[in-house]
């Protein structure tokens, strides 16, 4: 049996994750790495945050806006716009069922 590679599920699941995360507080590029981290997902890579913010901005689901640091350069925040609380939810549902279906199917093997 093949190893289940989490790297390759991240990939499938990290839009979702960083517009989740962007749902009650917005962030800067770093932050966000640090909040996907502490909530679990912590193979997640610097470039693929960084990458996957930056698709999500172009593709118009999120805002931007820089804040002044005076302790090193500016932040870019990332925030999640209206476009993007609408994809959160209609992804966050497919998501819901997918991984209730799955369930179903673990559950059904492990009782057989």
């Amino acid at each position: 049996m093949l190893p289940v590679d989490t790297t390759q599920l991240l990939k499938g699941v990290l839009d979702l994750a960083v517009l989740a995360v962007l749902r009650d507080e917005d962030g800067y590029g770093y932050d966000i790495l640090r909040r996907l981290r502490t909530s679990g997902l912590t193979e997640v890579g610097d470039a693929s945050v960084y990458g996957t913010l930056r698709r999500l901005f172009n593709a118009g689901l999120l805002s931007t806006y820089v804040v002044p640091s005076v302790e090193g350069p500016h932040r870019k925040y990332y925030a999640l716009n209206a476009a993007g609380r609408g994809e959160l939810q209609r992804s966050g549902k497919i998501w819901q069922d997918f991984a209730s279906t799955m369930d179903d199917l673990l559950r059904e093997r492990e009782t057989a």
